[in-house]
């Protein structure tokens, strides 16, 4: 993952305003109804929450997984973290249960990140985990545990590789020459068609390996001066390739292909809070933000701007509330393990989730029609009928509902199902009488907030 995420998804709605793309512009292999979409990604629209995994020998130095880049780290210093990595208390089928327990749905694991380190043996490259005093292969297990309780298969590809001999320098390289002319020199050494096709081979492997792979994360393009953008990957070329071996796959949309419709699945704000649901050419797309328990993706040891899990929590509901999916990430440390900090929110989360779930899965944006009422957030099922009011500011007894007259037969508390009265407008003139507008509905609220992170309730619709 990059510190670049912000500025990435604010140029891809920059980009992509630009672009008007006609169907006779869409290649034949690439060439789907909007159904057959909607259908291949019903199951991703439906779950809403998955677990991203950062890992690799950045877990090592613990300092960031751009440590390379952000000291300037030589190659032949950084080989003493690929020496020394053993990661002997590694569990996937911990991990996974843990995911489970959250609430999430899918993963997304780091097969290879910006300094080229694979986590599977891949036979295109030494620079792998089977040759490092682990030895064994970290994939497979990872996806075996993760199906084994029922979650879906995600991988995330990093087209940018600091490690391999022809990928060209830039302006991220961390050792490449700073001159200009000195840059283009060494350059001529480098052979970028060399790289384009070890990056084929490459995802030949992962999506030939593993059986079915539900979610592709490729990161990233920085097109423009000393940058690369879809010309240098041979992103439709790459494309082209991985819907022939995994048809039914999501792709993200960090190919560089932002100007066309069938580039991508769907975009990705990375690390903010999009201020409503994400629109390309006038229309809302899927969208996935993935987001981190601190500032960094891979295990930083000295990181303590973690977010709390009333924050997380809040989060998922708000990603929901705007038709959104949350990638929420954690960084094991070399040992193996989740650092405690990433056990204790996903434990806390899960917690929620466990009296909750319903409120997310299957769940979007509300109606416009539906106003928000104060302090809350809504989500909406469509298939259920049922609005769920996310009561962030607990009240004193009562809730207005601003509009709602007559379009909900039922209410209740959705931790433990208990019914909640509710009311119109009363007669007015006493003291006591609470008084709201014509079309407005009172919930009747216990006075003792219910003992869980945010509490839901959930009205059944008319």
């Amino acid at each position: 993952m990059k510190k670049t995420g912000l500025l990435l998804s604010l140029l891809f709605v920059a980009k992509a305003s630009c672009f008007t793309v006609s169907a006779q512009d869409t290649p034949a292999w690439a060439k789907e109804t909007r159904d057959r979409k909607e259908q291949r990604m019903a199951w991703w629209t439906h779950d809403r929450f998955g677990m991203f995994i950062h890992w690799g020998i950045y877990a090592l130095p613990a300092r960031h997984e751009w440590v390379k880049r952000n000291e300037k780290i030589s190659d032949e210093a950084y080989q003493r973290y690929f020496e020394r990595f053993d990661p002997d208390l590694y569990d996937p089928k911990e991990w996974a249960a843990k995911a489970k327990a959250a609430g999430m749905k899918y993963v997304v694991v780091t097969t290879k990140h910006h300094d080229g380190f694979c986590l599977w043996d891949s036979k295109y490259t030494d620079f792998k985990v089977t040759n490092t005093p682990y030895g064994k292969d970290l994939i497979k297990p990872l996806v075996d545990a993760f199906r084994s309780e029922g979650l879906r298969i995600g991988f995330y590809y990093s087209l940018i590789d600091w490690h391999h001999p022809d990928f060209p320098y830039d302006r991220l390289h961390p050792n490449g020459p700073s001159d200009p002319e000195a840059r283009k020199t060494a350059n001529e050494r480098r052979d970028l068609k060399t790289y384009r096709q070890y990056m084929k081979n490459q995802l030949t492997e992962l999506l030939t390996q593993f059986g079915a792979i539900d979610e592709l994360f490729l990161d990233f393009s920085y097109p423009g001066e000393n940058g690369k953008g879809h010309q240098e990957w041979d992103s439709e070329g790459l494309l082209k390739l991985i819907r022939q071996l995994q048809p039914n796959i999501l792709v993200d949309n960090r190919l560089d292909l932002d100007h066309t419709d069938w580039g991508w699945d769907f975009v990705t704000p990375e690390q903010f809070m999009p201020q409503e649901w994400p629109v390309v050419r006038g229309q809302r797309v899927p969208w996935e933000t993935c987001q981190t328990f601190s500032g960094s993706w891979g295990y930083y040891r000295d990181e303590y701007t973690w977010k709390s899990v009333h924050q997380l929590v809040v989060m998922l509901i708000e990603i929901t509330s705007k038709g959104g999916n949350l990638l929420l990430n954690v960084g094991p440390t070399a040992r193996g393990v989740f650092d405690d900090r990433a056990n204790e929110r996903l434990a806390g989360i899960g917690k929620w989730m466990y009296y909750h779930h319903r409120s997310i899965y299957g769940c979007t944006q509300a109606p416009d029609n539906f106003k928000v009422p104060q302090n809350c957030l809504l989500t909406y099922n469509p298939s259920a009928k049922r609005l769920y009011v996310h009561v962030l500011e607990w009240p004193f007894k009562s809730l207005h509902l601003p509009g709602y007259e007559g379009r909900f037969k039922y209410a209740q508390l959705l931790n433990d199902g208990s019914e909640i009265r509710f009311h119109t407008q009363t007669q007015a003139g006493s003291h006591t009488t609470e008084n709201s507008r014509e079309d407005d509905v009172i919930l009747s609220l216990p006075v003792e907030r219910p003992n869980v992170d945010v509490p839901v309730i959930e009205l059944f619709l008319e």
